[in-house]
Parts: C-alpha cells; structure tokens; sequence
C-alpha cells in the first residue's frame, strides 16, 4: 500500500479511524471481487478518498458490510464499504488505471527487475482493461487516466517546462475522478469544487512524491521534478503549503452531509497538512556546496550516481510485496531499501507510537464539532 495519507489511532479519534479503515478495506476487498486477488497490491491510502468522497455526498450510494477476517486485520472482521457502492468501484477503477500507469514507467525508466519487463507490461495491460470495465459501469471513461502516463513522459521530455507544468497531468487526473464522484452522487453541484480540490490535492502528491525521492533519483540519474526546473526544497514546500490552503477553502465549498463531512476534512485538512509535515521534516533548504542544476538541498556528492554503485530502486510490484510483509509482521521486518531496516523493534513496530505524529498537536481539531466520535486518543488539555 502507498500514498500520503496514513492516518493512525495515536492522533485521530477511534470513530475517525474506523471510518477510514472501512473505506481503507472495501477498497481492498473491490479489488479482489472485480480483478483477482492479485490486484489488491493497487491498493493505495490515497484512492480511497474517492470512496470518502462519494459516500459523504450521498451515504444511501455507499452501502456497507461486515467483511470476515483478514490477515492484516489480525484476522478480525470489520465493517467495510461494499464493492456494490458507485464510490468503492470508482476509487478501484482510478486505483487499477494507475498502478498499471506506474508498472509501466517502471518499465520505461529501467526499474524492473531484469527480465520482468513483458510480465509487467501484460499485468499493466490486464489492470488497465479491468479497470476501463469497471468505470464504463459507472459511467467513468478512463481514457484520460490511461493517457495521464504517455502525457507525464511527453511533458518530462520537453526542455524549459516549469514545476507546475510537469505537475499538470497528475493534477487532471486527480481532478476528473474527484469530481466524478459528484456525478455518481448526484451532486452535479460540486463538481467544480472537486475537480479544483483534486488539482491542489493531486499537486501536493506529485511534489511530496517528488521530494522523497530526490536523492534516489540523483543517485541513479533517474528524472525528478524539482532537479530538472531547479526547485529549491524550501520552494517546494511553499508550493505545497499554498496548495493544502487551496485545497482546504475548495473543501468549504461542497455541499456534502453534515454526519459525513467530518472524514473528509480530517483527510483531505489534517492529513494533508500531516504529510507535508511530515515529508518535510528531515529535508533541509539548500546549504552552500549543493548542486543548483538538480541537486538544490542535497549535498553536491548526492547529486552524482556513486562509483560503482548498484542499487536499484525497487519497482512496483516489489514495492507492494514488501509492503504486503511489512504489514504482517507489524512493521517488525523491513525490505532493505527501508531506512528503518536496522532501527530498534519497538521504533520499527506498527502498534509502537505514531509514525510523523508531532505529539498532540492538531489532535483537538479531530472531536471538534463532530458529534459522533467517542472519545480523542489523547489530552489535548494537557
């Protein structure tokens, strides 16, 4: 699983959480009933927020049930979204679209393991047409999303694109599934308000992803964003700031069920403002000595592929898998790619704490108003 929404129980109330872990598995769970067991590596944190969105605008559209145990759950049962709800299937639909998007540029950009090239394309290819059925039922046509890689590739290879330009086809892509939930909800309303939403959302994305793997791609001489226009971190970051407050006021302009509006502000308002936080955190502005043609904030022997080097980022599949292992061993065993690999047990432990959680700041705001929620995990009053 990926994306940069991860909320956990160390800072959201046990309603919140249940809520999202509802989404969180029926996404999981649709993906298994429409592709196979094999496509629920697309899951992704992020895609569930079309699920959030059309089930908070219209609730009877998202029928729910209690689903048997999962491994991952601790072989508990648990109320999930169904896979008959408009909202699950589209979220499943974008989530397949895209993960096949990404097993191809793997490809492309020579991440693939030796050999897998024609395995991954065939199981892009699969996932692509699976998700093409799934949205022709809900009447989503996933020719924008499909066409969403070529074009990034196009706009990567043009000379003089600025920042905001390579972000652009993330930022429609975004934007026409989020405001095809309003469709599905019969809201046409909101769809103005949810295409701009999935822009400034689906920009913060691009750059968070962009910034996390900066020094990865200088190492191995991989395209980045911020690199290729010379985007300092510290201008990076105020990109990303100005986008989660336009996100946060195109958020106030939907009309959405008052019971439901609480998951969506706490996701697309409190986690976004956690993930930039968080990505942020360890990333320094550029000290004097870095490289300003591609390595703006890293140190300038970061910014070269070192002698002899041999390691490889992990593609898709690998990445999912690892994943996959790291959520069932609770975060105890790590793929030697994680930073945390040789971290102490109860730092690399799921249940141990809150990864990014900045203590009980903002924890207060997820009771707030709500009128559902039993009780925050911590006391703010303090």
């Amino acid at each position: 699983m990926f994306g940069i929404i991860r909320p956990c129980g160390d800072h959201s109330c046990p309603a919140l959480h249940r809520a999202w872990t509802a989404h969180l598995c029926g996404l999981c769970l649709t993906l298994r009933d429409g592709q196979g067991h094999a496509a629920r590596l697309a899951t992704n944190y992020d895609g569930l927020i079309i699920s959030v969105l059309a089930e908070a605008q219209d609730p009877a559209g998202s029928p729910h049930r209690t689903a048997g145990p999962c491994a991952l759950r601790g072989f508990r049962t648990a109320d999930v979204v169904d896979a008959r709800a408009r909202g699950a299937r589209l979220a499943a639909t974008v989530s397949l679209v895209l993960a096949a998007g990404k097993l191809r540029d793997h490809v492309a950009d020579g991440d693939a393991a030796p050999g897998t090239g024609p395995a991954r394309r065939m199981l892009a290819a699969r996932w692509e047409a699976a998700g093409a059925r799934m949205g022709a039922g809900i009447g989503f046509d996933t020719a924008p999303l499909t066409a969403t890689a070529a074009l990034q590739l196009e706009v990567e290879g043009a000379a003089g694109r600025s920042l905001l330009e390579l972000t652009r086809p993330t930022e429609e892509a975004v934007a026409a599934a989020f405001a095809h939930t309003a469709l599905l909800a019969g809201r046409p309303g909101n769809a103005a308000a949810l295409a701009e939403a999935g822009r400034f959302f689906g920009r913060i994305a691009h750059l968070l992803d962009a910034v996390e793997d900066r020094q990865e791609d200088a190492a191995r001489g991989a395209f980045n964003p911020l690199a290729a226009t010379g985007t300092s971190t510290r201008e990076a970051r105020r990109l990303c700031e100005d986008a989660a407050h336009g996100l946060r006021l195109a958020l106030l302009e939907l009309d959405l069920e008052p019971a439901d509006r609480h998951l969506v502000d706490a996701l697309l308002g409190t986690e976004v403002r956690r993930a930039v936080e968080r990505t942020f955190r360890h990333v320094s502005p550029a000290p004097a000595g870095t490289v300003p043609d591609g390595g703006a904030g890293l140190p300038a022997d970061a910014a070269r592929p070192a002698a002899g080097s041999s390691y490889r980022r992990p593609g898709f599949v690998r990445r999912s898998a690892a994943a996959t292992g790291s959520l069932l061993t609770c975060g105890l065993w790590r793929p030697r790619w994680d930073p945390e690999r040789r971290a102490p047990w109860y730092d690399r432990c799921y249940l141990n704490g809150c990864d990014g959680c900045s203590g009980c700041d903002g924890c207060g705001d997820c009771c707030k108003g709500c009128g559902r929620c039993d009780g925050c995990c911590c006391d703010c009053s303090a």
